[in-house]
């Protein structure tokens, strides 16, 4: 059973930073293509920013340039560092692991931004 544990959110104020990580446990992360979800209050989740298993990312357009995602291999872990941080970043922030037919999430970490 592969487990996701995200730690790194909090309040920030408008133009901050923060760094999210995603702790995999349970399975062979090397494998695993790694994303990080968010789902703002009365909105629906939606895609963030994603690495494959060959380290291939993507980005929300809403996102770009502002928030980098990375994994580390020996850690087992994937990242996400937001800057300039914008109160419409305001969410739980949510990681989430795929391959073939698993599908697995973590129980989100939550974001506030707001002056």
């Amino acid at each position: 059973q592969i487990q996701l544990v995200e730690s790194g959110g909090g309040l920030v104020q408008p133009g901050g930073s923060l760094n999210l990580s995603c702790v995999v446990s349970g399975g062979i992360f090397m494998f695993l293509n790694m994303n990080w979800y968010r789902q703002a209050p009365g909105k629906q989740r939606e895609l963030v920013a994603g690495v494959t298993n060959v380290n291939q990312t993507n980005y929300a357009d809403s996102v770009k340039g502002r928030f980098t995602i990375s994994r580390d291999n020996t850690k087992n872990t994937v990242y996400l560092q937001m800057i300039s941080l914008k109160p419409e970043d305001t969410a739980v922030y949510y990681c989430n692991a795929r391959a073939a037919m698993l599908n697995y999430w973590g129980q989100g970490t939550r974001v506030a931004v707001s002056s």
